[in-house]
């Protein structure tokens, strides 16, 4: 299968690139871009691994995190541009609720059948707790108050705003404090030393090359995947929220299940966590404030205020995932937990 991985890479890249230009029939389009994202996102995932030996574990995973969610930030760029913000608000819920529950779940899983328990950074593992606790209440404060207390239209979008720029503020105050000030309080040894001797698939620059063309990659294929997303939702009858925050973000997500479950099967467990939790933080706090400046640049702009169901679906990933991991330490069961409440909540979303 990685013999076959980059030649079926370009096979579908191109198929897919074909099947948009040549105008051809939209389920094909969709079905082939969403096949392109999983393997240009593998590719990514690929890419980011290599580039993070050079880094080091806790740049690693941040490198990973944040490349591994340029598929969602690029497909959410454009439906922000098509004014489909219902549908944006979706796939967030869904990347975050995906990487905490699915990403790690899997993880967690797959290193667990391997590996007895695995360990990572107790710290870290608090931190992380905070900071979901951190994103479930910037999103739940604008919402409660703009349904009880009527807000609307300019002053509710002003509300975004502020409650964007502070998560912003927020997020950078973490990444100074985990990767500047208490860089090796944070760091996971566990990590370290199952990657000693280790030798990278590609040179610096090579890795460092394949980044940026993979990147350049998503961008093309996300944008030919969101084209058809009318249409299919409206021949198979799918709500925009099921759509959202299933579909678009699994195959978004991609980058981050590969990479994440490749780590956890090293008994890397600390740079998986990163991966999973470290993306779901970074799409929470600084994703979807940016989306909210970004609308700036369009005809209509989008607010922070997500609904109800999304909320409580958030919440409930960010409860259960910090009940598991807050001791720094994973099994198989769970990570069956995680994959368990994952489920259920795609089952509840679909008959929405």
């Amino acid at each position: 299968m990685k013999k076959l991985f980059f030649p079926l890479l370009a096979v579908f890249f191109v198929l897919s690139a074909i099947a948009h230009y040549a105008h051809m029939n939209t389920v094909f389009q969709f079905v082939v871009s969403a096949i392109a994202v999983v393997f240009v996102a593998g590719f990514l995932g690929k890419s980011t691994e290599a580039v993070s030996h050079y880094a080091g574990q806790r740049l690693g995973g941040f490198l990973n995190a944040t490349f591994g969610n340029a598929a969602e930030l690029i497909i959410a760029i454009f439906l922000v541009k098509e004014g489909l913000f219902e549908m944006v608000k979706a796939s967030l819920t869904g990347s975050i609720i995906g990487n905490l529950l699915l990403v790690l779940g899997a993880s967690a899983f797959a290193g667990g059948l391997k590996f007895k328990e695995q360990k990572f950074n107790v710290h870290l593992a608090g931190q992380n707790a905070s900071l979901m606790l951190l994103g479930v209440i910037a999103l739940f404060v604008p919402a409660i108050f703009v349904k009880t207390e009527h807000i609307g239209g300019t002053d509710a979008f002003r509300m975004s705003e502020i409650v964007s720029g502070l998560l912003i503020v927020a997020y950078i105050g973490w990444l100074i404090y985990s990767m500047i000030t208490h860089k090796s309080f944070l760091e996971d040894h566990a990590d370290t030393q199952a990657a000693h001797g280790e030798v990278p698939t590609w040179s610096k620059s090579r890795s460092i090359l394949f980044l940026i063309l993979a990147t350049v990659m998503v961008a093309f294929v996300s944008e030919w995947l969101v084209g058809t997303l009318h249409t299919f939702t409206a021949d198979y009858g799918m709500s925009e929220l099921f759509v959202g925050a299933f579909i678009v973000a699994i195959i978004g997500n991609a980058a981050e299940h590969s990479a994440a479950i490749m780590l956890a099967m090293k008994n890397k467990m600390g740079a998986a966590v990163e991966i999973a939790v470290g993306s779901s933080l970074q799409i929470a706090l600084f994703v979807a404030p940016v989306l909210v400046f970004v609308s700036l640049l369009f005809a209509e702009q989008m607010d922070l205020i997500f609904t109800t169901v999304e909320i409580a679906a958030i919440a409930v990933a960010a409860l259960i995932t910090t009940s598991v991991s807050r001791d720094g330490s994973t099994t198989w069961y769970e990570g069956k937990l995680l994959l368990i409440v994952y489920i259920m909540l795609g089952v509840a979303f679909y008959f929405i």
